[in-house]
């Protein structure tokens, strides 16, 4: 299946050398998108190796099972990685993974698409749904909630100060005419925001805070992490590049939970052999100027990569 609209994979050697163990083991991808990372893997295993993917898209799926037909190695999954363990049950895989790879948020080829309704950039229906065979719209979104509730959206997803304001214009354009596009939501967005920021669309963070809110990204990323540390075996490894300041917290605190091990009282005379530690953390990585001078979008990429170190217990 071809599609004009690429994807130009992130940290990709990067990501690939830090999960990459036996070359005939088992890995998850655990946000396929357009296949960069599960393709450039498999080129670097053997004959006997898997690779199960998972994505929400329809529209990534579609390119999956492409590949399936082309590599008998590899699977994919139309499901949440927030569903990897249950899904990895079915299979008598849990806790068997070599290496687990999630590239968070939404991908070049759902901005790039008008028709999907991410981007602010070109005007298309007010859609937003990373699987679009299943929940409510953005367009529906917004009918539905509060305006107390989108001014938290705004503020906690998005990070966007003027929140109140902007819900407020949100909610009275909606009394006025329902906003069907894309163009509608960042025209009013525009029209209300105070301070437009330099080199940035004054909507950027209204989309971003809607998008993650009806796609419940942040519940599927705390859903995900200690799900992936159960899928995978010991000292197995786990690659997670995310994009913006949200999910890097969510990842990064996450891991630094479980390197810590058990939380106990200070002063409390245990070694820190007897803590129970559940991974170890190997690096943080950013995209090189290089990279990001070739493809712009990786100039806010982080990659954390840790290791499984003994058996972990949700």
């Amino acid at each position: 299946m071809n599609s004009p609209f690429v994807h130009q994979s992130v940290l990709l050697h990067e990501t690939i050398d830090a999960i990459l163990g036996t070359e005939n083991g088992i890995y998850v991808d655990a946000t396929f998108g357009r296949g960069g990372h599960s393709r450039a893997l498999l080129a670097r295993l053997g004959a006997e190796a898997t690779v199960i993917a998972f994505d929400k898209d329809p529209a990534a799926i579609a390119v999956g099972q492409q590949l399936m037909q082309e590599d008998s190695r590899f699977q994919i999954i139309h499901a949440s990685f927030a569903e990897l363990v249950s899904r990895l049950e079915a299979m008598q895989l849990v806790g068997l993974i070599d290496g687990v790879m999630a590239d968070l948020g939404v991908s070049s080829p759902q901005l790039d698409d008008a028709s999907r309704g991410f981007s602010f950039m070109n005007d298309g229906p007010l859609d937003m749904r990373m699987d679009t065979t299943r929940g409510i719209s953005a367009a529906e979104w917004l009918l539905q909630v509060s305006e107390t509730q989108l001014a938290d959206v705004l503020f906690q997803y998005g990070e966007e100060r003027y929140s109140r304001r902007i819900a407020k214009a949100i909610k009275h354009a909606l009394t006025q005419q329902t906003i069907h596009s894309t163009k509608q939501l960042a025209e009013i967005v525009a029209a209300a925001h105070p301070a437009w920021e330099r080199h940035k669309h004054p909507a950027t963070r209204s989309f971003q805070a809607i998008r993650i809110a009806i796609n419940q990204e942040l519940d599927d990323i705390q859903g995900f992490l200690p799900q992936s540390l159960l899928a995978l075996k010991p000292l197995g490894k786990l690659a997670v590049i995310s994009f913006h300041s949200l999910e890097d917290r969510l990842v990064k605190q996450f891991l630094q939970k479980q390197a810590k091990g058990d939380d106990l009282p200070r002063g409390l005379p245990v070694r820190a052999s007897e803590l129970k530690k559940h991974v170890k953390i190997l690096a943080k990585v950013a995209a090189s100027p290089e990279e990001v001078k070739e493809n712009p979008r990786a100039r806010s990429a982080h990659l954390r990569v840790a290791q499984k170190l003994a058996v972990y217990e949700s």
